[in-house]
Parts: C-alpha cells; sequence; structure tokens
C-alpha cells in the first residue's frame, strides 16, 4: 500500500512540473520608437491575481498554476496592451501614451516616481521629442518648457531665462544623471556647451528653487540630462546632416548587452564654417560612454565618461545700425572661446530589500574654459585706435561622493530620503594682458599679445552638504513632502600676484553656509486631476570669479530666494488632452546681477531686494487622429523692490531683460496613411522688455516660425528642417547701458537637411 501511494505521488509530482512547464510565459517588452528595453513593466493575466515586472533588460518571466493564454502588459507612459501568448520568448513593442501627465521622474527626488506625486513644477522633454525636432543647439528643445528661454548666443552659447530675468548669473544647475557638471562656485552660463547633445534620452526641467535636494545655484530652475541606458540588443545609428550656413554635423552610436553588462557609445561631430567678417566659425566633438553591469537584482553598478572638446569664434553683439540692416559682419576678428572637459562618474546601486536601497556615486571633472573675450575689452581714454583686453582660463578639477539611502514605511506608506555630497575642487585662474588694435569702423581687428599677467590665482573649493527628505500620506490622496538641505563652501583663496586692482584680493580664507528647507504637498481628486502646493528657499554664494577676479576687496554677498507656488494637472477627454499650470511668486535679496560698466566691460552686482511673479501652463491635445496641438508659455513680472545704483533709485522698476510673455506652439501631424512621416509648425514667441534697470528703452520682442518634416521608412529616416521661415530680424537678448545698445541677433532663415541610418536588431 506505501509502495503504492509512493508511485503516485511521485507520478503527480511529474504530472505537475508538465503543467508548470507549460503555463511559464517569458519575454521581452521594449520601446516601440527606440527599441530600448523598459524596465518595471507590469505582466499580469486577465482575471488572475498573478503579475511580474520586467528587469533592466525589459526581460519577465510569468508563472501561473494553470495555463496561460493571454497576458496585460502595462506601464506608466505607455498604452496598456493585452496579447495572446503564442511562443516563447515573446517581443512586446509599447506605444507612448496619449497623455504626459504619467510620466515617470527622477529629478524630483532622484527616485523614480510619477510625475503627478511631486508637488514641484516639472517638464520632460522626450526621446520621440528629442528625435523629431532634430535640433542643432538645445534651446531648439529646452524652448519647448513654458516658463523657460534658453538665449542661444551663437554656436551652441547660451545664457538662460527661467523664472528669472534673461541673465548670465549662477541661479541654474545643470546636471547629468542627477550629478552638476560643474562644481558650485565656478558657475558658467555656457555651462550646457559641455553637454553631448547626441547622448540625451530625455531632459527633466524643474522650475523653481531645488536647492532642497540639489543644493546652491539651484535657483531659477534645475535642468538634468538623462543619458541612454545600453540597449538589450545591438543597435546603431549614424546620421549626417548640413546647413545652409555652413553647418555640418555627424551623429552616432552603437549599443549592446552581453549576458550582465550593457554597453552604449555615442557622440557627435559639428563645423561651421561662414564668411571671416561674420567671425562665426566653430567645432565640436562629443562622446559618452556608458556601461551597466548588473551583478544580480539587487546590485546594479553604472560608470558614464564624457569627453567635450569645444572652439569657437566669439561675435559679440551688433548695434542697431548692423542689426536691423542685417548686417551680421562681427565687431570682433579675433575673439574666441575653448573648452576641454572631461567628467567620469560610478554609480553603485545596492538594494537591501524592497523597503530600502543605498546608491554611492563617486565623480571626477576636469575642464578647462580657454578665451579671449569681447566682454573684457575696454576703452583706452582719448584713443579710439587702441583698446585693452586679456586672454584668459579658468580651470578646475573635481573629485567628489554623493552617497544616498532610501527607507520606505509601511506607516502612512512614508518614505524617507537622505544623502550626504562632498565635492574637493581645486581651481586655477590666469589672465595675460593684450594690447587691441581698433580701426575707423570701430573693428577690433589685431591683438599683441604680452607676457603681462593681470591675474593668477588658485583657489580651493570644498563643498559639504546633507539632505533628507520625508515623504508621507496622511490620508489616501494626499501626499505631503517635507526636505532640508545644509550646504557649505569653503573658499581657500590663493593669490600669486600681489593684490592689486587687477590681481584681485590678498590670500584668505572664507566660507558661506545656508539652509534651504522645503515643504510641499500633492492632492490627486483622481489618477487624472490634481493639485499641489509647495514653499522652497534657494540659495546661491557669489562665483569666486566674482568674488576675486580684479577685486582688491571681496564685497559680494550671497543671494537667497523665497518661493511660493501652486499648480494643478488635468487629463481629459478620454486622455486626448491634458493642462499643467502653475502659479509661483519668487522674492530675492541680494540677487547678484551683470552689469555693464561705462569702459564697456561687464561686472556682477548685488541688487538689493527682487521680486519675481508668474504663470506658467502648457497644453497638449490630440486633435483629430495623428494630428496634435502643443501650446505653452508664461506670462510673468520681474521687479526691483530695493535697488540702489550710484545714487539712482530703481526700486519699483521692471529688471531689464525680463519679458512681458513668452510662448512656444506646436502643430504636428503624422498621418495613419503614411506610417513614418511627421510634419510640425512652432511658433516661438517672446513679448516686449525693457533694456535697461532705468526702463528708458524697451525691446518690442519677437514672433518666428519654424517648420520641421522628416520620414522613417524602415532603417532609414531623412528630415528637412527650416529655421524662422519668414526670415524675421530678431534678437535673442538686448541690453542698453552708458556703452550703447547692443543686440544678439537671432538666427535668420535657415535650413537644415540630414539622413540617418540604424540597425536595431529588436525589430528583426
Amino acid at each position: 500500500m506505501t509502495l503504492r501511494i509512493f508511485i503516485l505521488a511521485v507520478l503527480l509530482a511529474v504530472i505537475n512540473s508538465g503543467l508548470q512547464a507549460q503555463s511559464e510565459v517569458t519575454g521581452y517588452v521594449f520601446d516601440n520608437g527606440t527599441g530600448l528595453a523598459i524596465p518595471n513593466v507590469t505582466v499580469s493575466v486577465p482575471g488572475k491575481k498573478i503579475s511580474t515586472q520586467t528587469n533592466y533588460t525589459g526581460l519577465f518571466t510569468l508563472r501561473s498554476t494553470t495555463s496561460i493564454d493571454s497576458i496585460i502588459i502595462s506601464a506608466i507612459n505607455y498604452r496598456q496592451q493585452k496579447l495572446a501568448v503564442s511562443n516563447n520568448p515573446l517581443r512586446i513593442f509599447l506605444q507612448p501614451a496619449a497623455t504626459e501627465l504619467a510620466e515617470i521622474i527622477v529629478s524630483a527626488n532622484r527616485e523614480l516616481q510619477p510625475r503627478s506625486e511631486a508637488p514641484i513644477s516639472i517638464h520632460t522633454i522626450s526621446k520621440a521629442t528629442i528625435n523629431d525636432t532634430k535640433a542643432t543647439r538645445l534651446d531648439q528643445v529646452l524652448n519647448k518648457v513654458p516658463g523657460v528661454f534658453m538665449v542661444d548666443l551663437g554656436n551652441e552659447q547660451h545664457a538662460m531665462s527661467i523664472r528669472q530675468p534673461i541673465g548670465y548669473s549662477n541661479l541654474y544647475l545643470y546636471l547629468e544623471d542627477g550629478i552638476p557638471i560643474r562644481t558650485v562656485g565656478d558657475f558658467n552660463h555656457n555651462a550646457l556647451i559641455e553637454i553631448n547633445q547626441a547622448a540625451i534620452d530625455r531632459v527633466e526641467v524643474i522650475k523653481g528653487p531645488a536647492s532642497s535636494l540639489y543644493g546652491s545655484e539651484a535657483v531659477g530652475g534645475a535642468v538634468n540630462f538623462i543619458t541612454p541606458a545600453p540597449s538589450a540588443y545591438p543597435s546603431a545609428k549614424i546620421q549626417v546632416e548640413g546647413g545652409s550656413r555652413g553647418y555640418k554635423r555627424t551623429d552616432l552610436f552603437a549599443s549592446n548587452s552581453f549576458k550582465k553588462l550593457g554597453v552604449y557609445i555615442g557622440g557627435y561631430y559639428a563645423i561651421r564654417n561662414e564668411d571671416d567678417r561674420n567671425h562665426n566659425d566653430f567645432k565640436k566633438l562629443g562622446l559618452t560612454f556608458r556601461a551597466d553591469y548588473h551583478f544580480n537584482d539587487n546590485n546594479f553598478l553604472n560608470f558614464t565618461a564624457d569627453y567635450i572638446n569645444y572652439k569657437t569664434d566669439q561675435v559679440g553683439g551688433l548695434d542697431s545700425t548692423k542689426f536691423y540692416s542685417k548686417n551680421y559682419e562681427s565687431f570682433y576678428r579675433f575673439t574666441y572661446r575653448k573648452v576641454n572637459t572631461l567628467r567620469i562618474k560610478a554609480a553603485f546601486e545596492h538594494i537591501w530589500n524592497e523597503n530600502n536601497k543605498t546608491t554611492v556615486t563617486l565623480f571626477h571633472r576636469n575642464t578647462a574654459i580657454g578665451q579671449n573675450p569681447f566682454y573684457s575689452i575696454s576703452a583706452v581714454p582719448g584713443n579710439t585706435s587702441k583698446a585693452n583686453g586679456q586672454i584668459n582660463e579658468d580651470a578646475f578639477k573635481s573629485y567628489g561622493i554623493i552617497a544616498q539611502h532610501r527607507k520606505n514605511f509601511d506607516f502612512l506608506h512614508a518614505r524617507w530620503i537622505t544623502g550626504i555630497s562632498l565635492d574637493y575642487s581645486p581651481a586655477t585662474y590666469r589672465a595675460n594682458y593684450i594690447g587691441i588694435d581698433v580701426n575707423a569702423d570701430k573693428v577690433y581687428y589685431a591683438y599683441t599679445a604680452t607676457d603681462s599677467l593681470l591675474t593668477n590665482y588658485k583657489v580651493d573649493l570644498f563643498n559639504s552638504a546633507v539632505y533628507t527628505q520625508l515623504e508621507f500620506n496622511p490620508v489616501a490622496k494626499l501626499k505631503v513632502v517635507v526636505a532640508a538641505r545644509y550646504d557649505r563652501m569653503d573658499y581657500d583663496f590663493n593669490n600669486l600676484l600681489s593684490p592689486g586692482a587687477y590681481s584681485g584680493a590678498k590670500s584668505a580664507s572664507n566660507y558661506f553656509s545656508y539652509f534651504t528647507p522645503k515643504v510641499g504637498l500633492t492632492y490627486s481628486f483622481t489618477e487624472t486631476k490634481g493639485l499641489y502646493g509647495n514653499y522652497s528657499v534657494g540659495f546661491a554664494p557669489p562665483n569666486i570669479t566674482d568674488l576675486f577676479t580684479g577685486v582688491q576687496v571681496p564685497e559680494l554677498k550671497p543671494s537667497t530666494y523665497n518661493n511660493y507656488e501652486v499648480g494643478g494637472w488635468l487629463s481629459f477627454n478620454e486622455g486626448r488632452g491634458n493642462v499643467d499650470v502653475a502659479l509661483y511668486k519668487m522674492d530675492g535679496s541680494n540677487e547678484i546681477v551683470s552689469v555693464r560698466q561705462t569702459d564697456g566691460t561687464y561686472k556682477n552686482q548685488n541688487v538689493g531686494q527682487t521680486t519675481h511673479h508668474g504663470i506658467e501652463a502648457s497644453l497638449r491635445y490630440i486633435i483629430l487622429r495623428g494630428l496634435t496641438i502643443k501650446a505653452g508659455g508664461t506670462v510673468a513680472r520681474h521687479k526691483y523692490r530695493e535697488y540702489v545704483k550710484e545714487g539712482k533709485d530703481y526700486s519699483g522698476n521692471y529688471m531689464g531683460q525680463s519679458p512681458s510673455h513668452i510662448i512656444n506652439s506646436e502643430l504636428i501631424f503624422k498621418p495613419a496613411f503614411l506610417k513614418g512621416f511627421r510634419v510640425a509648425l512652432e511658433w516661438q514667441g517672446m513679448g516686449s522688455y525693457y533694456t535697461d534697470p532705468e526702463n528708458t528703452a524697451k525691446y518690442k520682442g519677437f514672433n518666428i516660425f519654424n517648420a520641421r518634416t522628416g520620414y522613417q521608412y524602415k532603417s532609414v529616416e531623412l528630415w528637412v528642417n527650416c529655421l524662422n521661415i519668414a526670415n524675421v530680424v530678431y534678437a535673442t537678448t538686448v541690453e542698453k547701458s552708458a556703452w550703447g545698445t547692443t543686440y544678439r541677433p537671432g538666427q535668420l532663415r535657415t535650413f537644415n537637411i540630414g539622413i540617418a541610418w540604424k540597425i536595431n536588431k529588436t525589430n528583426e
């Protein structure tokens, strides 16, 4: 009897094992547009409480004690799919969802979370938008974000305006994968030159202070560039393009995974050659290497390296005569800017269990910016044929670590995030005097180099910080976020010259510190509509060049800001449309602005009390199948509350270069009857603004239109872009001072034509 029972048990085990084998489904999930694997996708069996999620390679394995005939695949940002189980392994391609309200973001708390849970104004520029835009400059994609105007200063040089007037101060933090691309205290308004435009998977833009998490300089906003993850299967792409104004560019990338190791390499080389009188040539090489290694499901290592080599002519501004006559010949014939950057990052992530995760990131930067800058040229009193100038180099090396731990609690669905940041960055600055020759047309046509040192110093920068953030749900639909950060910035200044008007201050040590709190909440009425509000503090210390270059006694004070914000989101008409709105008020103290001096040079100065308030809104709506409209913009006011300059009281005046409104709208058509074809018409508009703090002169603003079209057939893509199709004369920024009125011209009508060839094994 016992033998019979034993044999029966063995037979049942074998049968059960066979049933188990028949009810196992495996597969991979990919993004239909990019071909990249999608992690954290939920795969479930209809009508059963059986589900699993994809891993980092998009792989899933679903097991059931009964047979599986069909599965449901769902992921935030993608359309849900239900499909029959036909073979193993499955290859599933998901289409992006129509609504953008359910975006997954990482910049709000350095962790993956739905955008609707973040009590801040944040906007994501998707990979699809980047690919369709075929931008030759970052402003062509960033300016699609409501409330953002990235100023084109030529050949990827730029300034920025996010909840601030157009300016050059250190009020913005630029990050790559959550790590600042430059060290705090050595801000450069052209920092995005140091980004490899060909290696961007998506961009997340936080508007308003983000200092409680990322630290100082994240005042007007923070822009986080996310690098592409390696693909699960072999993929590669090469593209070439050329423009009607001497622009040429080649992009390429290759990616693959080898069991636990995934590798990506991508970059581009761009050049421009124009008439020597325009003084507008440039060249840039950008390369990014990324390697992801998954030891197992709980341990992950990411390594990223970026290299940038860049040089451009500095065009400078134009006077009104040249500007309005479309004569874009430069007043300069020798000014230049060159950048060399190497950034290395290694991030190790350990998941202790479902409630605990630790991330440790080590990083190194080596950056040098050399210039013969037009903005440092000063007049020689009584001699119109001579001027003074300089050739300088600002360089630093960084060695840093960011360690963060995240813990989840069952109580109130709480999540606690805390971390430390240490950044040691020795920096150097050196400037040599040059004599400059000026002709009768006021063209600076030649210079004489000398051994005369104007400035030569070293600064050891040490930035340390600790931050913490607690999120919890006191009731089901309400999420509360409380955060705080303490920063200390130590400056050890060593002047290698005798102190003086040009050589700078005496050697000394100094530090700045600040505590930046934040509290915010979100309330989700339903999955498609909700509200948020926050109070946050921003902090920006003076730059080392502002503190020590040509300054005998450092006198600049740190800038501080109090920000109050409310907003909301709404999806309507079954997800065909969505709206996002934010209202803000930000009060600044000791705000630092760039002021042009009577000799033509620029100097940063504190301006007392300021106030900034406005409304930002975006709309996305699918009018008809394949026809979508996107509209966004801001209406804002930026004023001096207390500002006295050289005995003149500007309190109550509008701040210079603060547009009344900024608009970006786009009509996109992707017809179903011609798969792979797209055409878009974009409107970029800017309202009027005062060009000086006295409010004596105004620039009327501009409206330009851009058209883009492209067609992808299998692995080949062709496109044609036309920027400024009406050939409008406009300026990206206008400034009036005692030196005169200067116009930085926007690009006249320009055509760009390109072709790309992509290999993607997932589509075979």
